[in-house]
């Protein structure tokens, strides 16, 4: 009897960018490595999709569109190309309206993509089955997706076997199209105990013919047992990394994978010797770029407080750019409490970035003073069904502070309601920006909302970390100077108390060490501070505008989170003291009130 032949996908150019970069990697630096691999045999890749869609616009200044047409020309018609969608979210953090669900689907197709992997992380049958249609008819192959998670030690009601095998008879009694079914464990955390149970069962459920799949990360140390599990209980395919971006937060390398399966019934079906080969051309396309040392790690305490490997070094890049690291680890303690309290939703995306927004206002602002918005919504209902019903006290907290009832609404037909969502909505963006009105744009604008636009119009920055080569220039002698400020540039000149900037002149004050001004005079009223360090995503009050308490002055973004800043107390604007764009430190002051 021959050996069983692994059906292995290269995760490295999508799920590996996530894990180890947070999906900041430019698409010129990684063709060599993708050339390489189809050399060595591979012909299943995962493409783009996930964080690696957003990313493209946020940070690289790139259309993932490009990225994905160029993917293909690079390996030939023949491959399978596979993107990663997030159910009614297709691939951003919000959800969206059906004709953008639809429009997905469709935009995919056409830029070369093969199958579409499909999970919602609520395992919510609702949230799955009219993409899992727009992505069938759009002629891709819909590779459904039962989303696994260990549950801290000490909780118990889902993510059992028994969970998940119920979650694949909601499917198939909904009748749900699907080429293929993947159980994707994001946080590496399921017990390979589990893992067997669940694919014995579901293959006993569903017979032979359907193809079942398994992806998981290292980032909790278990991911090979996790794999050779599911092997054992009758899987056809894993999802295999190479380096520099396999193991710690990624999948597990291909190469170690080889060496496991050595001397078994099963093998992946690669010359071993081509394979390094690619990942010696990996590594050099690679080198240039700043790996955090977690990326690389496995990290015991994850089983406790599940973090996708592929957030984790997302929300580590962004604690860093924000200078607060330090945070981490008390952040990554909170999210047990958090989940446990959340309703037990699968912690990938979007929901395991709800956890950590949610996880990280309990550490900085104290223990449920101020709920995450997106998380709260997940708690009332906004975003499905989740598995057990979260605790009542934070339903309680949330729909106060949120000032939302809790739903249990299909969230597609919320959604569908939405003047603020959908073809329409993103087309009149479009329209007033004087931007091109194209299926492309109108994505883009949808999914990737004001950061898309400024992708449109070339105002973006890039986010992408590389090593320095050089030491930057010092700045210019006093005197009219030219600074770069988020991408913009401005001619500023100090003239006493006026300053000129790209010809425009402003009043300043430039405060003494008792706090008084020693040019122009300082504002009487109340200063409005940064809670965190972010960016000015629009400005919505103006100076001299009258507000009463709690009126939206302006939204900051930190952290994947848009948060309103209001005001403290009625009264006038004296000024906004930040322009949209601008990055902001924790204690700056972005405007002040007066009566």
């Amino acid at each position: 009897m021959g050996k069983k032949l692994v059906h292995v996908m290269n995760t490295a150019f999508r799920d590996g960018f996530q894990s180890v970069f947070g999906a900041r990697v430019f698409t010129k630096d990684f063709l060599p490595a993708l050339e390489a691999a189809v050399h060595a045999g591979f012909t299943h890749f995962e493409a783009g999709g996930g964080a690696r869609y957003q990313s493209l616009y946020f940070y690289c200044q790139e259309d993932a569109f490009d990225m994905m047409d160029a993917f293909r020309e690079t390996v030939g018609p023949d491959a399978n190309l596979q993107t990663l969608a997030r159910g009614v979210n297709v691939v951003g953090l919000d959800s969206q309206s059906s004709d953008i669900i639809d429009l997905h689907a469709k935009m995919f197709k056409k830029h070369g993509m093969t199958t579409i992997r499909n999970f919602d992380a609520l395992n919510d049958v609702r949230n799955l089955n009219y993409s899992g249609e727009c992505i069938t008819n759009a002629g891709l192959n819909h590779e459904v997706v039962i989303a696994l998670m260990g549950l801290p030690p000490g909780l118990s009601g889902a993510h059992d076997a028994e969970f998940y095998v119920q979650c694949v008879r909601n499917i198939l009694d909904d009748g749900l199209p699907f080429a293929s079914i993947c159980f994707k464990d994001a946080s590496g955390t399921c017990p390979p105990s589990v893992v067997y149970e669940s694919i014995k069962q579901t293959r006993k459920l569903v017979g032979d013919d359907v193809h079942l799949r398994v992806h998981t990360h290292e980032t909790a140390g278990a991911s090979i047992q996790q794999y050779v599990a599911a092997l054992e209980a009758g899987v056809d395919g894993i999802d295999l990394s190479m380096a520099p971006v396999s193991g710690g937060t990624a999948q597990p390398d291909v190469i170690t994978m080889w060496h496991v399966l050595r001397g078994t019934n099963f093998d992946l079906g690669f010359d071993i010797e081509k394979v390094m080969e690619c990942e010696e051309v990996f590594k050099d396309c690679m080198k240039d770029y700043f790996m955090p040392i977690e990326a690389k790690a496995t990290e015991p305490v994850i089983p406790f407080s599940p973090m996708p490997g592929g957030a984790l070094t997302a929300n580590t890049q962004m604690l860093r750019d924000n200078n607060m690291m330090d945070k981490f680890p008390k952040v990554i303690a909170a999210m047990r409490e958090v989940v446990r309290r959340g309703g037990f939703g699968s912690s990938v995306t979007p929901v395991s970035q709800f956890y950590f927004q949610q996880a990280f206002n309990n550490v900085v602002f104290g223990e449920w003073k101020r709920i995450a918005d997106s998380y709260g919504r997940m708690v009332l209902g906004y975003f499905g069904k989740t598995p057990v019903e979260p605790d009542p006290e934070i339903v309680k907290l949330a729909s106060e502070q949120l000032g939302m009832e809790p739903t249990t609404r299909n969230p597609r037909e919320i959604n569908d309601e939405d003047p603020n969502k959908g073809i329409a909505a993103a087309t009149k963006v479009l329209e007033a920006e004087g931007l091109p009105v194209t299926d492309e744009n109108i994505f883009i604008a949808a999914a990737c909302k004001d950061k898309g636009i400024a992708f449109l119009k070339g105002e973006g920055t890039s986010g992408v970390r590389k090593h320095m080569k050089e030491t930057p220039a010092p700045i210019a002698a006093p005197g009219p100077v030219t600074v770069r400020v988020n991408g913009r540039e401005y001619t500023v000149e100090l003239n006493g108390a006026t300053a000129m900037v790209n010809g425009q002149s402003y009043d300043f004050a430039v405060s003494s060490a008792n706090g008084t001004a020693a040019n122009g005079s300082a504002p009487s009223g109340q200063s409005i501070m940064a809670d965190l360090s972010g960016k000015v995503v629009r400005l919505v009050a103006q100076p001299g505008a009258s507000v009463a308490e709690g009126d939206t002055l302006l939204v900051l973004e930190a952290l994947k989170m848009e948060m309103e800043v209001k005001a403290p107390m009625a009264g006038r604007i004296q000024t906004i003291d930040v322009t949209a764009g601008q990055a902001v430190n924790a204690g700056d002051v972005l405007a002040t009130i007066g009566v």
